[in-house]
């Protein structure tokens, strides 16, 4: 049957399907009653759920977006607008408070990564455009310079526009890796300690050989300076995820940047048929991880990091006490820069290894998620993804496993 022959036959179709013995098929329905109680689906799957004690990793779905995020999106649910203007006009406002000459909403970091590359590709040549990812055999450029100790496998990203990845250690190499082909040059914020070449050199290499350069700043906020930092800086493109310390919708995130690479990167990206048309960000997920960065914005973060601390110290006085534990303040220096405390023990006074110490906190009660991969007899825990009072729960529950694996 053809499709203007089924939708013929449902128009002559009595409403809902003419059900019969129906006096008022709408009001027998389930959907048509407001008191139906909330479903619980995470118990209706049988999902596990738990505190997250570990930080807002893509494994563990992100973060838990606050009340405005989604009011937001339920609002923006509800009626009909244009996906390019939603862009543009929320576009507006994240650049404003980047200080960027223009940005959008991709869906993660990862696709600003992929549609940041497919714009410098491509400019605004529609040509270029449907040729990607397919560089072999164009005029396009084909590589990305990325220093070595960045290359830790979100460089794939770029790959997937089409193009290879060209490492380098120093300034010399850099400089002579240079040609015809070089398209970008990429930079890592995470990896910034491990290389020779720092941001601002980066970015004046770009300058010199005319090539656009790029940062992944994916986690690195705090601090909330970090927003507009690289822009002001003079990164050509930044690169960060919504749903970390934002508190966005974990499927989005920003690109930012000059006027015409945003441009082109979004010749690119859905709902154009370009290399990111299958990378959809709905018109809710825009809306929302805007909401979610004005709030971000506007927090009192002396305020926030006070309160960090604070339950790491409870948590730190519980177990300092218990034979064998050693505990220590961490403040990563880049990404997922907030207070975290490392517990330590003696592998002769306590017997778990950082492994089953893992598992008797996921699967015991309350579940609480932990990093136990850093070190043997070790865990460390953060308290930023916390909700109120589970600092208490976190730990009374690390305490008792510690105190049951005693010697």
């Amino acid at each position: 049957m053809r499709r203007r022959d089924i939708l013929k036959k449902l128009a002559l179709t009595p409403l809902l399907g003419g059900v019969a013995g129906m006096k008022n098929p709408v009001q027998s329905l389930p959907f048509s009653s407001s008191s139906l109680p909330k479903r619980d689906l995470f118990q209706e799957l049988g999902l596990r759920t738990f505190i997250n004690a570990a930080g807002n990793y893509t494994v563990m779905t992100g973060s838990l977006m606050p009340e405005e995020v989604m009011d937001a999106m339920y609002a923006s649910s509800k009626k009909y607008v244009m996906l390019d203007e939603v862009q543009d006009k929320v576009g507006e406002k994240i650049a404003e408070i980047c200080h960027a000459e223009a940005a959008f909403v991709t869906a993660g970091c990862w696709s600003a990564l992929v549609l940041g590359m497919a714009g410098v590709l491509t400019g605004m040549d529609n040509r270029k455009v449907k040729q990607l990812p397919v560089l072999a055999g164009t005029d396009l450029k084909s590589e990305v310079i990325v220093q070595k100790s960045h290359a830790i496998g979100y460089e794939q990203g770029l790959v997937h526009a089409g193009v290879s990845i060209v490492t380098v250690k120093t300034r010399a190499e850099l400089e002579k890796a240079i040609n015809e082909k070089t398209a970008m040059l990429w930079f890592l914020n995470r990896e910034a300690p491990m290389g020779e070449i720092q941001h601002e050199e980066w970015i004046q290499l770009g300058k010199k050989y005319k090539l656009p350069t790029m940062i992944d700043i994916a986690a690195d906020v705090p601090p909330v300076e970090n927003l507009w930092k690289f822009n002001d800086m003079g990164f050509d493109l930044v690169a960060i995820s919504g749903g970390k310390a934002m508190c966005g919708p974990q499927s989005a995130g920003i690109l930012m940047g000059k006027k015409d690479l945003i441009a082109a990167a979004r010749l690119n990206a859905n709902p154009r048929s370009g290399v990111g048309r299958g990378q959809k960000v709905n018109k809710e997920e825009i809306i929302g991880m805007y909401v979610a960065l004005e709030r971000y914005v506007n927090k009192d973060h002396a305020k926030e990091w006070k309160l960090w601390e604070n339950k790491i110290a409870y948590i730190n006085n519980t177990l300092k006490p218990i034979p064998g534990v050693t505990t220590e303040v961490i403040v990563p220096p880049i990404d997922n820069h907030t207070p975290s405390l490392k517990i330590s023990w003696n592998p002769d006074k306590i017997k778990w290894t950082s492994e089953e110490m893992r598992d008797k906190l996921r699967f015991g009660n309350p579940s609480i998620e932990v990093i136990s991969w850093e070190e043997r007899n070790s865990i460390r825990i953060t308290v930023f993804m916390l909700q109120p009072g589970e600092e208490k729960s976190v730990a009374g529950r690390i305490s008792q496993e510690l105190k049951n694996g005693l010697v």
